[in-house]
């Protein structure tokens, strides 16, 4: 089972709000997922990206990847600094 690290959709129309969970990669976009590990806003000034540092490494070290978009939120974020180091 490959697992990625992606955001899933919420909120209303035009008003978009994303989770950033831990999922099969097969599995639908909004459908089944394994566990939640932030939140993004995209809509606030500046936008607003919290993760759990800790289920994001967890999931990491059990071979998931992030998608493109996580990957680039969370380099903003700092984290792989924080690996880094």
């Amino acid at each position: 089972m490959a697992i990625r690290i992606r955001l899933t959709r919420g909120g209303r129309k035009k008003r978009p709000f994303y989770r950033v969970v831990a999922a099969d990669s097969h599995a639908p976009r909004d459908g089944r997922f394994l566990e939640i590990v932030g939140t993004y806003d995209p809509l606030k000034e500046p936008y607003d990206f919290k993760y759990d540092k800790e289920k994001v490494k967890k999931w990491m070290s059990r071979g998931a990847k992030p998608s493109e978009t996580v990957y680039s939120l969370l380099k903003k974020a700092g984290f792989y600094k924080e690996q880094a180091a």
